[in-house]
């Protein structure tokens, strides 16, 4: 059966939606046309799952806030000014759309907004060709003035207009080609991936919100490599994320290394697989992926050439989580989510020697109490990072870190890692050295925590003896 074909009764069935039926109702009663467009119609055709229902209409923002709130439990303006109205309606969430023919100013993202007459006329000033077709409600006609459904079935990236007119319009949209390369599993045309090389300072002027959501849905894929990719080849990462093509560091005849950009996307790869092994059916953890692209990101500050041919990256940890920290915040990252990833790529060489030398007791507690919240990523963290095309190495490895996983969970068993504390809070500290809150407190408590990770539980007697005789010496 041919796609468009099989991608009918698909599309019917978005159309007896309840919540699509009865706003096609309450539209047409009005007397005004609408469509669904763009996503919902898309992945219909790809036999992708339908999760955002988008409608386009001839009403304007007013009379479609007007013919929405009989049929809808709740409705509110997204962006009244650009045309959108949002409502709820049968359970489900609708954004619906005024037609729109916007001009744009020369040298600007920001469009002149203008409200269009023709459906036509709105399908070509979208991004993508691929979105850019609409299916008429109730009578299920389809509209696809730009050859979207071509393009569709031959996974190409296509722009309704010229794509250097397009992208420079709307500079976001060459990252949200990226996502789509990626989310998708489609090539950029030539003429397309032309234009983003061509303009990529035009990036500069979207904020850094916007560049930040593109990047967290980019890396929300089940593969974000290929859009990834794109980025660094078209010159776009060097705006928006410069320490990833850093990573492609130069080597020469007497001093080979890995390469370093590579393996940071082939650790992401992994850290995925890892993710849907270990949580499968969640949401994709932006943190372990946040932290397993930019782990490295540390080794071109600190790369030495030593003697005889050894490239050495000293430190590149704890430089990569300083240059992390700064890279996040200035793209607006939540701060929870830039200190977890910081701590990850600080972390992350952690785990080395413990093969060579197998950690004691008190090594594996502080490696627990380190990690703290972020053990279960650091787990995975540590197992993606591991590329090597050594077999033999790879499987030693992974035996390795199996015994510290193992080791881990015995201690914990034993002794409550998870909740690691003093065998004496604050207040038995007080109430044994005769103190009042104050800086001596939180000394005191840091020695038994100390204690605690190098010997494990002591009890409250012991506990108790051994901050006095430490007390002895600081009086």
């Amino acid at each position: 059966m041919h796609p468009v074909a099989a991608a009918v009764p698909r599309l019917a069935a978005l159309a007896e939606r309840e919540s699509v039926r009865r706003i096609a109702a309450a539209f047409e009663a009005a007397g005004h046309e609408l469509a669904l467009v763009g996503g919902p119609v898309r992945d219909a055709v790809l036999d992708r799952r339908v999760s955002d229902l988008d409608l386009t209409t001839s009403a304007r923002p007013d009379e479609t806030l007007r013919i929405l709130k009989p049929i809808a439990g709740q409705t509110w303006d997204v962006g009244r000014a650009f045309g959108t109205i949002a409502a709820r309606v049968a359970g489900e969430t609708v954004e619906v759309t005024t037609y729109r023919s916007d001009v744009y100013i020369p040298s600007s993202r920001k469009p002149e907004v203008r409200f269009g007459d023709t459906l036509d006329g709105d399908l070509q000033r979208r991004d993508f060709t691929a979105n850019a077709i609409a299916v008429r409600l109730p009578s299920l006609a389809i509209v696809d003035p730009a050859g979207g459904i071509e393009a569709i079935l031959q996974r190409r990236l296509t722009t309704p207009s010229p794509a250097v007119e397009s992208f420079d319009e709307d500079p976001l949209r060459m990252l949200r080609a990226a996502r789509f390369t990626s989310q998708l599993g489609f090539a950029l045309d030539e003429e397309g991936v032309a234009a983003m090389r061509a303009l990529t300072d035009r990036i500069d002027v979207v904020s850094a919100e916007r560049v930040r959501d593109e990047l967290v849905k980019l890396l929300s894929t089940d593969d974000p490599v290929p859009g990834l990719e794109l980025l660094v080849d078209t010159g776009l990462a060097a705006r928006v994320l410069p320490e990833l093509p850093a990573l492609e560091l130069t080597s020469d005849g007497a001093h080979r290394h890995k390469d370093v950009y590579r393996h940071s996307l082939t650790v992401l790869q992994q850290a995925i697989a890892l993710e849907h092994r270990r949580h499968p059916g969640e949401e994709p953890d932006v943190v372990l992926r946040t932290a397993a692209l930019l782990h490295d990101i540390g080794k071109p500050a600190t790369r030495r050439f030593e003697a005889g041919g050894t490239v050495t990256f000293h430190h590149h940890d704890v430089v990569g989580a300083k240059m992390a920290r700064k890279r996040l915040k200035a793209l607006r990252w939540p701060n929870s989510q830039v200190d977890d990833v910081a701590m990850l790529i600080e972390l992350h060489q952690r785990f080395c020697g413990y093969g060579d030398a197998a950690w004691t007791d008190s090594a594996v507690r502080r490696y627990v109490k380190d990690a703290g919240p972020q053990l279960e990523r650091l787990h995975m963290l540590t197992r993606a990072d591991v590329t090597t095309r050594n077999e033999r190495k790879a499987r030693r490895l992974s035996r390795t870190y199996d015994e510290l996983e193992e080791r881990i969970a015995q201690l914990a068993d034993q002794e409550q890692l998870d909740a690691m504390r003093p065998d004496l809070d604050g207040q038995a500290i007080m109430a044994e050295l005769g103190l009042k809150p104050g800086p001596d407190v939180g000394a005191a408590y840091r020695f038994l925590l100390e204690l605690r990770i190098e010997e494990g539980p002591l009890g409250p007697e012991e506990a108790a003896s051994r901050l006095h005789a430490w007390w002895a010496t600081r009086q």
